[in-house]
């Protein structure tokens, strides 16, 4: 493609600039530095890439984008603009012919539920004849691709690049988790998506290399708003009005509260056959329609709503919507692991304070002898989570086994000490275990009738990460073979 077409409507100033120039390919890691590829320099959090500029030269780039100065030959081409990941995404939508306008789009954003509703709606349109593809924290699926992602929502060379990808393959409708930090990195701009969703909001992603603080947060959060042609809100969350001020499309709202256009009413939790169920009435203009998941819980009910909502929209007929609803699982969200015998293990991904506190709420609801978790918290994240996380446990849990969950670079032990902060720490009813997989089995030895074991932080993860190095971790794995070992 030639570097006009890539810079056209945008705004940049240049030294010994070439519009005739082509490009390959557009880059933002040296390590893919070769000729004819135009080079985006990042300010990452761990490396800056006008560093890299250089070296990138001596492979053959010759086209940078920058936003600060930096010293190059003079035959290099020097593209300055106020902010490279902005233009990073806005170049690679150009570079990929503008994708997104050729696929139904779907973004959804919050602190919760958005891995479970895209699996909800990758279900619904499915079963109503199109071809789907997510990207979000379990990964980026479509036809025949499974790539693993180390962020929820990819870099916006990735999302631009998977979006033309699925045009090529014949897939209709797109879903995106779109992140927090997805909006504050820049990482959709240039999309506007078909429709919005906003699930819930609780303080998460502040401090360190996240939000500096939870109107930060909020405000990366309603940029979904501005640049969705209709969206949809929980209207039940205390954040709605916040969420929507400023929206620039309809806004359509679903919830208990029976002012919404979708409305749940007459929730059902049972019990039975190594499942938590749930079921539901919604009831749309008039409407009304009843919805049975093998997802436990009031989350699985929002989520279940706002998926029927975006559905509705869309044209699909209720008979569609529920029976890909009923056969909806995700793994690592609220997962049965089976033949545990007279006592119940669920493997979660909860890992801040209103996704901890809302499985127990869930769980709750089915009533169960005994209460145990297994938990940690992540490191080089927030350190506020920490002793949010170890309150919600102490208050909830009859037992709790703290342990490592994905450490990174700081200690378990002195992530333990800040978990151990929001707890009783003069309470008997907690135990110290630093290796994750001992820790699973120890709890799982001192498994009661009736008791309920949340293993909960990871999810559908299959690593356990320090020091840098993902090292292989499969909780289902874990659990099944301890058991058997014992029969």
């Amino acid at each position: 493609m030639k570097l006009n077409k890539i810079l056209e409507g945008l705004e940049y100033k240049a030294d010994n600039l070439d519009l005739n120039a082509e490009i390959e390919d557009i880059i933002y890691n040296s390590k893919f530095a070769k000729e004819n590829t135009m080079f985006v320099c990042i300010k990452g959090f761990q490396a800056d890439g006008h560093k890299y500029a250089k070296n990138s030269y001596e492979k053959g780039v010759r086209v940078f984008v920058v936003q600060k100065v930096i010293d190059l030959p003079e035959d290099a081409c020097l593209i300055y603009v106020e902010d490279t990941r902005r233009f990073l995404a806005l170049a690679s939508a150009a570079f990929f012919g503008h994708p997104a306008k050729e696929l139904t789009t779907v973004a959804l954003t919050g602190t919760k539920g958005k891995t479970s509703t895209s699996f909800m709606l990758k279900n619904i349109f499915e079963d109503a004849g199109k071809k789907v593809g997510v990207m979000g924290t379990t990964g980026i699926f479509y036809d025949d691709v499974v790539i693993h992602s180390d962020n929820s929502t990819p870099e916006s060379y990735e999302i631009q690049k998977h979006f033309r990808s699925m045009v090529d393959r014949g897939v209709d409708v797109a879903i995106l988790e779109a992140t927090s930090q997805g909006f504050m990195l820049h990482r959709t701009d240039g999309i506007l998506f078909d429709y919005g969703v906003f699930t819930n909001l609780s303080p998460d992603h502040i401090g360190g290399n996240e939000h500096k603080d939870f109107d930060d947060y909020l405000n990366c959060k309603r940029v979904l708003f501005t640049q969705t042609k209709q969206g949809f809100a929980n209207i039940d969350s205390k954040y709605y009005h916040a969420m929507t001020e400023g929206a620039v499309c309809p806004i359509k709202t679903y919830g208990f509260n029976e002012k919404a256009d979708f409305v749940a009413t007459n929730p059902v939790f049972s019990a039975g056959e190594n499942q938590l169920k749930t079921a539901f009435d919604c009831l749309e203009a008039g409407q009304t329609f009843t919805v049975s998941l093998n997802i436990p819980g009031m989350f699985s009910v929002y989520n279940a709503l706002s998926a029927i909502a975006v559905a509705r929209e869309y044209g699909i007929s209720y008979d569609i919507i529920e029976k890909a609803l009923k056969r909806t699982f995700v793994k690592g969200r609220m997962e049965l692991i089976p033949d545990t015998g007279n006592f119940t293990v669920i493997i979660d991904y909860a890992h801040n304070e209103l996704s901890v506190q809302s499985l127990f709420d869930t769980i709750k609801l089915y009533n169960p002898k005994k209460i145990t978790v297994v938990f940690g918290c992540g490191g080089n994240r927030s350190r506020l989570r920490r002793s949010g996380m170890g309150e919600i446990v102490a208050k909830n849990a009859d037992f709790a086994y703290i342990t490592s969950d994905n450490p990174r670079y700081e200690s378990v032990a002195d992530i333990i000490n800040d978990i151990l902060e929001g707890m009783d720490k003069e309470n008997d009813r907690h135990k110290v275990i630093l290796d994750r997989k001992e820790a699973i089995e120890y709890a799982l030895d001192r498994a009661e009738e009736g008791e309920v074991i949340l293993i909960i932080g990871k999810g559908h993860q299959l690593y356990e990460e320090v020091e840098g190095v993902k090292h292989p971790f499969d909780e289902r794995a874990i659990v099944l073979e301890h058991l058997a070992s014992k029969n």
